[in-house]
């Protein structure tokens, strides 16, 4: 058993999930490092969903019966746990979606529709980044296509970092919008928030921020971020899927109009017009996912208890310890930076001239889970020129030992293919 300084006590967390016991393949256990897709579910978070379906299930906010009263409250009060895990000014600033990429949309089209001095037509432009996830390119691209914006983004260095050198090139006075990744989910990289966020201020740009493989891993405070809006998904942390949050500053909710209609986001309605409720709610129309709130509530609980901190540095001290350990399997190149400072707990790899996709299916065979692919991130790839990646990822109950089963298992698929 390998032990390193750091670490959390992964032994009594992984008693917290039991789907880290199963065995798969004639009996090999799982090692389940593919925690960038989607992270597993502590029995707080399970136990969390079953209670309240077997004791609170109503819908929230109209009824005035008592289960819609406590399914409400429970509903709300996941509210204020997300707003003080990212420290936010004020609840009504939390937004619920079903993901990250609703969110990403909410605001690429509340935009879109904006008056002034919001609103993205064919005189501003769009910056984002090369290494942006699908979600946080597509609803750009389309809005683009659909106002007129110019559409520009930042480069990429050889080890995987953004390419700053002409920032104020791209972001101009023109700019109206500036949307990236804190980490990136492909490469690992943790972006330079403050120079960005700094310039696209300078000439008046909102600044919009993709935090999903960053608020499971790391303390997330969107006051210090100093951005205008910052999403993030559940699933990633813990939550069940089917649960995103936008968070936005109060004074944008307020002007910026709603992206769907429908019951709930009301205030009045006649046959010749409505009129919105306030924030949150003017943004969440119909019956939200409220047992999936639920379980995020839980999934901060859970984390705050162990605290985001503790997470980090230990997911730091392993992912020193995975990259130290990959860069001794003969063929590996890692896709992004080779060093544990300024990088998440992804790391994507080749491995010589063996597919990603026989990489991954062989690793299966002996029960490691990874990802393979283009992770949502093609782009990346067609910068380097890799036709895709392997990517193992790690999370709090991620151990040193997994870690040295991945090498094994990588030392065997290379023995495989000869």
């Amino acid at each position: 058993m390998t032990t390193l300084p750091g670490l959390l006590d992964t032994e009594a967390i992984r008693k917290d999930f039991p789907i880290l016991d199963r065995l798969v393949h004639d009996g090999k256990k799982i090692v389940y490092l593919d925690n960038a897709a989607t992270s597993q579910k502590p029995r707080q978070v399970l136990d969390a969903l079953s209670d309240y379906y077997e004791r609170y299930n109503a819908n929230v906010h109209r009824g005035v019966h008592v289960l819609a009263e406590e399914a409400t409250a429970l509903y709300e009060g996941a509210r204020d746990k997300v707003a003080a895990f990212v420290n936010a000014p004020s609840r009504d600033e939390v937004i619920f979606t079903k993901n990250a990429s609703e969110s990403l949309n909410l605001v690429a089209n509340m935009l879109g529709w904006a008056d002034e001095p919001y609103r993205v037509d064919r005189d501003t432009e769009i910056v984002i980044t090369e290494m942006e996830h699908h979600s946080n390119i597509v609803p750009w691209q389309l809005l683009s296509q659909r106002t007129g914006a110019k559409l520009k983004w930042f480069g990429l260095t050889d080890d995987g970092r953004l390419d700053l050198s002409n920032i104020d090139e791209i972001i101009t006075e023109k700019t109206k919008v500036v949307s990236f990744v804190l980490v990136s989910n492909i490469l690992g990289t943790i972006n330079p928030v403050e120079q960005i966020v700094r310039r696209a201020q300078e000439v008046g740009a909102i600044v919009v921020i993709d935090a999903s493989q960053a608020a499971p891993h790391m303390a997330l405070d969107v006051q210090a971020l100093g951005a205008d809006f910052v999403a993030f998904t559940g699933h990633k942390m813990l939550a069940p899927t089917g649960i995103g949050v936008l968070w936005g500053r109060q004074e944008l909710l307020e002007d910026l109009p709603p992206f769907l209609g429908g019951g709930e986001m009301i205030e009045t309605v006649s046959m010749h017009s409505s009129t919105y409720a306030p924030a949150p709610h003017k943004f969440e129309a119909g019956t939200p996912p409220i047992a999936q709130a639920v379980g995020l509530g839980a999934a901060v609980d859970y984390l705050t208890s162990i605290g985001m901190d503790k997470i980090q540095q230990h997911e730091h001290v392993l992912t020193e310890y995975a990259v130290k350990r990959l860069l001794e399997v003969p063929d590996l190149k890692i896709i992004g930076p080779t060093t544990a400072e300024d990088r998440g707990a992804a790391i994507s790899f080749t491995l010589g001239d063996i597919h990603p996709h026989d990489v991954g299916q062989v690793l299966d065979e002996q029960g490691i889970a990874v990802r393979v692919g283009h992770h949502c991130a093609r782009p990346v790839c067609l910068r380097y020129g890799i036709p895709a990646t392997t990517r193992a990822s790690f999370y709090l109950y991620s151990t040193p030992d997994e870690v040295d089963a991945l090498v094994a298992g990588l030392e065997h698929v290379r023995d495989f293919f000869g």
